[in-house]
């Protein structure tokens, strides 16, 4: 009886064994898929180390296509209905993008990383409106210059630096309307999302005929120049400065002039026609967890992140605690946000006309 009894027991064994199997491959069926991320290249969502662990966790291979402008990404929003699932979008557009159609609100009660957001950006008017989150705040950084520290004996302090005659035929400069006008707004003394004189920004962005070496459009050819001493400073974005130092080991110092920096804050959004809503709401929350974010700005270089227990765990002496923790450097930051599309066009308008003078 007693041998009966542990066939019995073996036999259940199995068939328990079997079927526990059975549903964790089902469970891992279900998650297996592939999902299309929306983003620039090189920022973060397409590291190759987190996608491998991403995927070893969770069955999820990501698969990425990229922009080089923020009007590029909406129009591949537009054009390609059903081709992405998770997108880059700063917050100054992603009320337009909702209001397209182009991304859908997220319920975001199932991602345990969402309540570390910092206040301030993770409940952002520009990503949480009508009672819904249409964005997921990642990142956020400053819009400014950068130098190549070894073309200077002693580092600016002012957005001057890109218009003085020390620096002529030594300028980079993105190649990109609404950006440059915005810096022309600092440098003017304007509010860079509602400029009243624009005849005074298209005079300064005239003046810089003498000063731009090269135009860039993407981080790698903005490392490229820097490596190749094309330029001494050029436009350039915090986080990716922080890259090219940390990453790359470029002589490469971010400047935050006195006159204050474009700020601007950046989410992931779910599109509007995408069939893997589950899967693109675990990548979005692996993103914004301190065990992807901190390996990320230690070992590569990145924004400051929206996750407050994600900043916390930086080291001491890391750029996003000493730099863009300091309240009086970030003190005269404006902070970018919807642009009426009029004003865009103007805008528009004001660089494609500056950028035929320089060719004169």
């Amino acid at each position: 009886m007693r041998a009966i009894a542990s066939t019995r027991r073996t036999i259940v064994s199995t068939l328990i064994a079997t079927a526990a199997a059975a549903t964790f491959a089902l469970a891992n069926s279900s998650l297996a898929a592939e999902i299309r991320v929306l983003n620039w290249q090189g920022y973060g969502t397409d590291e190759a180390w987190s996608l491998e662990q991403f995927e070893e966790a969770t069955g999820i291979e990501v698969v990425h296509e990229y922009f080089n402008s923020e009007q590029e990404m909406l129009t591949k929003l537009r054009t390609n209905p059903g081709a992405f699932d998770v997108v880059l979008i700063n917050s100054a557009f992603t009320r337009q993008a909702a209001e397209e159609g182009l991304i859908q609100a997220i319920d975001t009660s199932s991602m345990k990383n969402v309540a570390d957001l910092a206040p301030g950006l993770g409940d952002n008017a520009n990503l949480v409106f009508d009672g819904e989150a249409y964005g997921v705040a990642w990142v956020w950084g400053l819009t400014s210059f950068a130098v190549d520290t070894s073309a200077f004996d002693e580092l600016p302090d002012t957005i001057e630096a890109l218009w003085s005659p020390d620096n002529a035929g030594r300028v980079g400069w993105r190649d990109d309307a609404v950006e440059a006008a915005m810096l022309a707004a600092i440098a003017t003394g304007q509010d860079i999302n509602m400029p009243e004189d624009l005849e005074a920004i298209r005079e300064r962005l005239r003046a810089l005929k003498s000063q731009i070496r090269t135009f860039w459009s993407s981080e790698n050819e903005w490392n490229q120049a820097v490596a190749a001493k094309e330029f001494d400073l050029a436009t350039y974005w915090s986080g990716s400065a922080s890259r090219s130092k940390t990453n790359y080991g470029l002589p490469v110092e971010f400047i935050i002039p006195k006159e204050g920096a474009i700020g601007w804050l950046d989410g992931l959004s779910i599109a509007a026609d995408s069939e893997n809503i589950d899967e693109a709401k675990q990548f979005i929350d692996w993103m914004i967890d301190p065990d992807f974010y901190i390996p990320w700005d230690t070992n590569v270089g990145a924004p400051a992140s929206a996750n407050a227990e994600a900043n916390a765990g930086l080291p001491d002496d890391a750029f996003n605690r000493t730099v863009m923790g300091d309240s009086e450097k970030l003190a005269n930051v404006q902070v970018m946000g919807p642009m009426a599309e009029e004003l865009r066009e103007q805008l528009l308008e004001i660089w494609q006309e500056t950028k035929t003078y320089f060719q004169e």
